[in-house]
């Protein structure tokens, strides 16, 4: 009977912790489809606007926040190992007082050893939208920057708002930069996958300028 009554017991705490890890198994994850989120479907969509990275006047949008420990020892304008960081107005047109659209936040870092005076770097930045149906919504960009190139080219890791499971790339081409000043202003083509809420549109101001949010499935 004690044996029997042990076996039971034996039998009753392994069933019991087999429910209990089979349930926690069944609840740890799920596939799901997008409509499960309320998505449709996914969109390609173009975005176009102009980068202000101004480092003199009463308020640069640029800092130094850590000097390179080659400081004074190196002939690049930006030694190897600086980090710099950024808030950037956006604008629709090439003008600093064209109209703006959003800004860029983050930072860049100088990860050439070569004391060159076109850079490379590393940028991480969040692209936060403040006009438009896409006010609110956000990109972030991480990747190499090789200032002196014609075309630079760096990769979409997300968002969020309309741009949520947002992937792609960006283009950043130099529309001209004042070499006294160090002042750049720098046009951006991005390209985005994303699950939008609504359909594209473009947002049209008094001064005829337009922010392109165009979606592309259509046309590839």
């Amino acid at each position: 009977m004690a044996n029997f009554k042990t076996l039971l017991s034996i039998a009753i705490a392994f069933f019991t912790t087999f429910l209990f890890s089979s349930f926690v198994n069944a609840t740890y994850y799920q596939n799901i489809s997008p409509s499960f989120l309320g998505f449709k479907q996914e969109k390609l969509t173009h975005i176009h606007f102009f980068l202000h990275d101004i480092v003199t006047g009463p308020k640069p949008t640029v800092v130094i926040s850590s000097e390179s420990p080659l400081n004074g020892k190196s002939k690049s304008p930006l030694p190897f190992g600086a980090i710099v960081v950024l808030e950037d107005p956006l604008t629709v047109g090439p003008e600093l007082e064209s109209n703006q659209i959003g800004k860029a936040q983050g930072f860049y870092l100088t990860v050439s050893q070569d004391a060159v005076l076109e850079l490379e770097l590393v940028m991480g930045m969040t692209f936060a939208f403040t006009e438009g149906k896409y006010n609110g919504s956000t990109l972030s960009v991480l990747g190499r920057n090789t200032i002196g190139a014609p075309v630079r080219e760096m990769p979409i890791i997300g968002g969020t708002g309309e741009f949520r499971f947002a992937r792609g790339y960006i283009q950043a081409k130099t529309h001209s930069v004042d070499y006294h000043k160090g002042d750049a202003h720098v046009e951006y083509n991005v390209y985005v996958f994303h699950y939008p809420s609504t359909s594209g549109s473009e947002e049209i101001f008094a001064d005829g300028s337009q922010f392109t949010t165009e979606p592309m499935m259509g046309k590839i």
